[in-house]
């Protein structure tokens, strides 16, 4: 029996979300295909290719993402990320995207070696640091076609255009909305583009959304 609070990353950053802590983080693989051919995959032909992050992934901007002793690999993916305003179920693209409260930048980590060890990806995607979201929410904005980069101490290691997503964001949200319930604050993942590749100790990793802002985040390794 646990007669104190467990000691947990995510306590320290929940305050520095733009968000605070995001009821459920869906998020979309394979969504730029440039990414998927770099990946050595297929793009997806029927629907968009889903998967959950645990809300204690979460840490905001200047946080650090810590690298976790069971990965040899873990890599950024910069995204576009869209918070939930009101509640979607069954809706349409249109009304997903009107349902959207705001945008924020959001690092899809990945401890690459286990994504491909275990044949799925909830262990892969759902250490704690691994949903770094921020700097801030921006309301208002039309999300077809931002520039996103991301940066590795400083130099670009993806540039691309959400325009070139293969189903757009609001798209993405009404499928999601088919399959569960969209509450207000849960946050959505739309997917990274080309360019992925590792993180090590002492980098300090940008993503930058055109209108949204930049999120930096340190990289650490994680206590053993």
């Amino acid at each position: 029996m646990v007669d104190r609070p467990l000691e947990s990353p995510f306590v320290e950053y929940q305050a520095a979300t733009p968000v605070g802590r995001p009821g459920k983080i869906v998020a979309v693989g394979k969504n730029y295909l440039d990414h998927v051919r770099e990946m050595g995959g297929s793009a997806p032909t029927e629907v968009p290719v889903l998967f959950m992050k645990p809300p204690s992934a979460v840490l905001g901007d200047g946080e650090a993402i810590l690298l976790p002793p069971q990965s040899e690999r873990v890599d950024y993916e910069g995204e576009l990320v869209a918070i939930i305003g009101e509640r979607l179920h069954n809706v349409d693209a249109a009304t997903a995207l009107r349902g959207v409260r705001g945008y924020t930048c959001g690092n899809d980590v990945t401890a690459r070696d286990l994504q491909a060890k275990d044949g799925q990806w909830t262990r892969a995607k759902g250490f704690d640091t691994f949903s770094p979201l921020g700097p801030g929410l921006v309301e208002g904005i039309d999300p077809s076609d931002l520039r996103i980069t991301t940066r590795v101490n400083g130099e670009v290691r993806q540039e691309s255009r959400t325009s070139l997503m293969i189903r757009p964001v609001g798209e993405l949200i009404a499928f999601i909305s088919s399959v569960m319930t969209l509450e207000p604050g849960d946050a959505i993942f739309t997917g990274t583009p080309a360019g992925v590749g590792p993180l090590q100790e002492g980098d300090v990793v940008e993503v930058e959304v055109e209108e949204v802002g930049v999120l930096r985040n340190p990289v650490r390794r994680a206590p053993a």
